[in-house]
């Protein structure tokens, strides 16, 4: 079969776009469960790999309203394991204000629960906020990715200190766990003491997919040693592309091919019957853009009080933050190349938190999609809608049945697990 695209949904209940929710129609919470497991239908419905669900560890009420005011990733997705039959079901958990042991039992579980559909995003918290919450200070932008690497190995380390066949419960000899087909881990690092094992046998994928969205160096070397999916920051098709050359050109160095990574670029997909009819829509959603509030998503991404600059002059010249260097790089780029104002950048970040808008009718947003993929400057795509349901329905009604027509996207699903649907192998325990 020739090679098709893989398709995550970026789960934010009140949609991507800022003010999705004001939209007539559109979803005012994300503490409904009912309402995300509607959302979770119609992905599957659209024959999406998965389901993704990010986090963040504080609350500004004069932020995101879904990443202010949201269920926990872990508890909302075995929630709706049982709801769905065939997606993916991956959540992000923080490598800098969680344990190794907690975060391997809890996504173990979660793909006994679902199956084999689950994945865990591995993130380093940019956001310095969240410190204050876990009595501690926020490390360096090189600290959290030291300890990161560390957390990873130990994660996938408990996931295999058992054998596929430890459990054997065999009623004639009352054998219920064979003793020679469970191992300690006995881990000892910088970070971390781990003496393992789990307390879950292993799960149906052998290891839960594992996804990554780091842009920095640091963030690219860990996730071309560690990642199946990494999620990218995109904004221009040739820069999109030499990321993801660079990614892919790095696997080798740990022993894996190219196509044992998938890179998804995030993207926010404003669709109409007509590129009129989309224009509309955006418009439609621009219009409700409060000033405050994106000046405060921008600042974050930035780690600067963008608020002291000219709203209508030029993008200042700012030294690197360390936050968000992947998002702050890719944005400051697009400013420069495009000769945007401060007001176009925060605009931008409010549209989609800076991630790429495709805005256009429903064949133009395919052909776009497919012109990216073929490049080679993706595997798929990270579907970000603006607002649910509406604008969500719109892409899967309108422009999924494009791509099939093309033969650029499955038809129906086949296999299992997650691993099957994104075509990786079950990875083989070393221990046994």
């Amino acid at each position: 079969m020739s090679r098709q695209m893989h398709f995550g949904l970026f789960l934010l209940g009140t949609g991507s776009h800022i003010a999705g929710w004001r939209q007539p129609g559109a979803m005012d919470t994300f503490q409904d469960i009912e309402k995300v497991r509607q959302i979770a239908a119609t992905a599957e419905r659209g024959l999406f790999d998965l389901i993704f669900m990010g986090d963040n560890l504080n609350a500004d009420p004069a932020s995101h309203p879904s990443y202010t005011a949201r269920l926990e990733p872990m508890t909302l997705l075995a929630a709706i394991a049982g709801a769905t039959r065939h997606i993916g079901l991956g959540g992000t958990v923080s490598t800098t204000y969680a344990d190794p042991f907690s975060v391997a039992r809890a996504f173990a579980s979660l793909d006994h629960i679902s199956g084999g559909r689950a994945a865990w995003n591995a993130v380093t918290t940019s956001a310095p906020a969240a410190a204050a919450n876990f009595g501690t200070q926020h490390p360096d932008h090189a600290r959290r990715y030291e300890r990161a690497g560390e957390f990873v190995d130990v994660v996938t380390g408990l996931w295999d200190c058992w054998a596929d066949d430890a459990i054997c419960a065999d009623r004639a000899s009352g054998v219920y766990i064979d003793p020679a087909k469970v191992r300690p881990l006995d881990h000892e690092g910088p970070f971390f003491k781990v003496k393992g094992p789990l307390n879950i046998g292993r799960s149906p994928q052998g290891h839960p997919i594992i996804s990554q969205a780091g842009g920095s160096e640091p963030g690219q070397m860990l996730a071309a040693r560690t990642a199946d999916i990494v999620f990218a920051v995109v904004q221009d098709l040739a820069e999109a592309k030499a990321g993801y050359d660079s990614l892919k050109a790095r696997l080798p160095a740990f022993g894996r091919h190219p196509d044992e990574v998938c890179v998804l670029p995030g993207v926010m997909p404003v669709v109409g019957r007509t590129a009129k009819e989309a224009r509309e829509k955006l418009n439609d959603l621009m219009q409700f853009v409060d000033t405050s509030n994106a000046l405060g998503m921008l600042s974050e991404r930035f780690g600067h009080d963008m608020s002291a600059y000219a709203l209508d002059g030029p993008i200042p010249d700012l030294p690197e933050a360390d936050t968000y260097k992947s998002f702050t790089g890719v944005l400051l780029s697009k400013a420069r190349r495009d000769g945007m104002s401060l007001r176009d950048l925060y605009n931008l970040v409010a549209a989609a938190r800076g991630h790429w808008v495709l805005c256009g009718a429903a064949e133009e947003v395919a052909d776009t999609l497919q012109q990216w993929f073929e490049a080679g400057a993706a595997d798929g795509f990270n579907v970000m809608p603006p607002y649910f349901p509406g604008a969500f329905d719109d892409f899967v009604d309108l422009v999924i049945p494009i791509l099939q027509e093309r033969g650029l996207f499955r038809t129906a699903y086949e296999g299992a697990t997650l691993r099957d649907l994104l075509g990786l192998k079950r990875p083989a325990n070393p221990n046994f």
